[in-house]
């Protein structure tokens, strides 16, 4: 049997490295700003454990392949999390510098199987 899995809140963020140019970093920082913009209370509003949650979050940065994404399912303190990154956010030149400000962008969609067991 197929699984029922419902969306039940979508948050965003943005994180940023102003120096480093590290991507993994802009996008840690995205996804702890969506996930800690609200406190995320859904599982106890659906009577289901916190472990129940289906997290699927993706990144958009400039450079996709720079993104560690082992680091950003340790992010997640609970729930089955999916991570994909994408080509998006943005580069910002450093005027007086070299290099640039690597920028972040961040979606997480929470679902839940609302199928009730049989």
């Amino acid at each position: 049997m197929e699984m029922a899995k419902t969306r039940v809140l979508v948050e965003f963020g943005m994180g940023t490295s102003l120096r480093r140019q590290d991507y993994t970093e802009a996008a840690v920082r995205a996804l702890k700003d969506a996930l800690w913009h609200n406190s995320i209370n859904m599982a106890e509003l659906f009577d289901f454990p916190k472990s129940a949650m289906i997290i699927d979050a993706k990144i958009g940065v400039a450079e996709p392949d720079k993104v560690d994404v082992q680091t950003l399912l340790d992010v997640f303190p609970y729930g089955q999390a999916n991570v994909s990154v994408e080509e998006g956010g943005l580069n910002i030149a450093a005027p007086h510098r070299d290099g640039h400000t690597v920028i972040a962008n961040a979606a997480i969609i929470v679902s839940f199987d609302m199928e009730p067991a049989a």
